[in-house]
């Protein structure tokens, strides 16, 4: 396959993907079949046209407004298929045609769907995480990512080390620091990334998540008392491990060696 034309390939695969990713975030939270009825507009309930579902360009042409009704459609449609379609296409520039790149694009649907539902409901859900713990716990065994060893350490470093984390917040500061979907999430992760990635994004996910809590106390956006979803914090720590964590970690053993 030609190099171009694959990136190009993904990255319209992503948008396709993205927009079946929509109908997952708005749907699975609400208990609803992600396959029935088909896609309608939330507020006069019109069937939406194939002409009018094209991922992003039918957005851009309604003007972000339904066909019908004329109700303002949220941004975040036309931003997930974008979001899931340059993954896509990084994936591909990344790993090429590759079994890697095959897992870590299930990998990254899982993510974008878990994170915009924590950031509209602030819940990590079983029904996500844990069909995505023995999904990732197969492909990556079976597609010889990681080995069954590597599948199960990264589960335990993943799982147990944010159970610590919750357990010792809890008992510090007299309340629940950490939700179970955070560690189920953590455990997912680690059956796809095993021990080094793991261990890796969860730092960073920890790093990202205090710079973004402080800055929001700065601005007055937010107090010690907010809740902030860890959720997409884990996750864009996962997508930068496997972008350029390899790189990061060894630009940091240089520096400290």
């Amino acid at each position: 396959m030609n190099f171009t034309a694959g990136i190009i390939l993904f990255f319209f695969f992503g948008l396709i993907f993205g927009s079946f990713l929509n109908v997952c975030i708005y749907r699975i939270p609400k208990g609803e079949s992600i396959i029935w009825p088909v896609s309608h507009c939330p507020k006069c309930g019109t069937p939406i046209k194939p002409i009018d579902n094209i991922p992003v360009l039918s957005y851009a042409l309604l003007g972000g407004k339904c066909r019908f009704c004329k109700t303002r459609i949220s941004f975040r449609y036309p931003l997930v298929e974008l979001l899931t379609g340059v993954l896509f296409a990084g994936l591909f520039l990344k790993f090429g045609l590759s079994s890697e790149t095959l897992v870590f694009s299930i990998l990254g649907l899982l993510l974008i769907t878990i994170s915009f539902i924590d950031i509209d409901y602030r819940l990590i859900l079983n029904k996500v995480t844990l069909p995505g713990i023995l999904l990732g716990a197969v492909l990556t065994v079976a597609f010889r990512v990681l080995s069954y060893k590597q599948v199960l350490l990264g589960f335990a470093i993943g799982g147990g080390g944010l159970l610590f984390v919750a357990v010792l917040g809890s008992l510090l500061f007299r309340k629940e620091s950490m939700g179970m979907g955070d560690i189920k999430l953590a455990a997912m992760i680690g059956v796809f990334l095993g021990v080094k990635g793991t261990a890796f994004s969860l730092l960073v996910a920890f790093f990202i998540a205090a710079l973004f809590s402080a800055g929001a106390m700065a601005l007055e956006k937010a107090d010690r008392h907010s809740q902030i979803p860890f959720g997409p914090f884990i996750a864009l720590a996962t997508f930068v491990y496997l972008f350029w964590g390899e790189q990061m970690i060894h630009w940091y053993l240089q520096l400290i060696l």
